[in-house]
């Protein structure tokens, strides 16, 4: 005696007539047919979740890097301020006397600032510059013929990857 309804189909061991078992035999293999489409159906949509799910991660990790990075580059700011020309009037007459120094200090803060370019920093373009409170803090108004435009910089300000991660501090005219 067949163990199996299959085995049953297949041999014939049935006692129906031969259409019945062609009958029987269609409709079994309309049902594997039918399974198996949902067996690939699965797996497809598996697959692009799946891939949906590695996209993401990935999109993830970059952006946990951009703000690591971020981190690191708002630390390294306020040395990138202290070696400004700017600040060298700090020197006594003796430092400044010795031109390799201030040579030496402006070598070094080009460096870098070409270190921290190459990893997404850029300066905010101000003198000159409409002012725009979205990249410029005015900390001071001066008389001038164009109102509203930058006329100096107390403090340079920067974008990370396009995003403002310190705005310039401006003198603005009135």
């Amino acid at each position: 005696m067949p163990e199996d309804k299959n085995q049953e189909i297949i041999t014939g061991e049935d006692s129906g007539s031969s259409e019945e078992k062609i009958k029987k035999v269609k409709e079994k293999l309309k049902q594997c047919q039918k399974e198996k489409q949902e067996y690939i159906t699965g797996w497809q949509r598996e697959k692009a979740d799946f891939i949906n799910y590695k996209r993401r991660q990935e999109e993830q990790m970059a952006e946990w890097s951009k703000m690591l990075g971020e981190g690191l580059v708002r630390d390294i700011l306020p040395v990138l301020d202290t070696l400004e020309p700017r600040n060298y009037a700090d020197l006594d007459a003796e430092q400044r006397g010795k031109g390799e120094v201030v040579k030496g200090l402006e070598l070094l803060r080009q460096q870098l600032l070409k270190i921290l370019q190459n990893h997404g920093l850029s300066e905010i373009k101000a003198v000159g510059e409409k002012f725009d409170p979205q990249l410029h803090e005015a900390v001071e108004q001066v008389a001038g013929e164009e109102s509203g435009m930058v006329v100096e910089e107390v403090q340079r300000g920067y974008l990370l990857n396009g995003k403002v991660l310190r705005v310039a501090k401006v003198k603005v005219n009135k």
